[in-house]
């Protein structure tokens, strides 16, 4: 068993897709991520996202820390509360939220995200 190392450089061979077109608000965002570390219950998980900058639609069923490693990020809840992020912020998105997610500018985070199995 190893400690997992969260390397800091951007994403090699990693398979970018657009946002799905019933969650975009604006711009023409794409995203990819690559997953470090999965526990043998499948409900703990991190790793490293990208994302081009864009608006869409989220829906939190899990709970999720993050760290800001470049970029600006706008979070409105569904209920109009705006939060904004710029890198290097950390912060926890907790199960339940509903609004949008806009990259301002091009977005690299390490995320660890838990969601108990069902």
């Amino acid at each position: 068993m190893k400690v997992i190392q969260f390397p800091a450089a951007p994403l090699k061979d990693a398979a970018w897709e657009a946002v799905e077109k019933e969650k975009l608000i604006s711009g023409a965002p794409q995203r990819a991520y690559q997953s470090l570390y999965s526990s043998a219950s499948d409900e703990f998980h991190t790793g490293i996202y990208e994302c081009t900058p864009g608006k869409w639609k989220v829906s939190y069923t899990e709970d999720e820390f993050c760290t800001l490693i470049e970029g600006h990020l706008k979070m409105t809840s569904e209920q109009g509360d705006t939060q904004e992020f710029k890198a290097p912020a950390s912060f926890l998105i907790p199960s339940g939220y509903k609004g949008t997610w806009e990259a301002v500018t091009k977005l690299r985070k390490f995320f660890v995200i838990y969601e108990k199995a069902k």
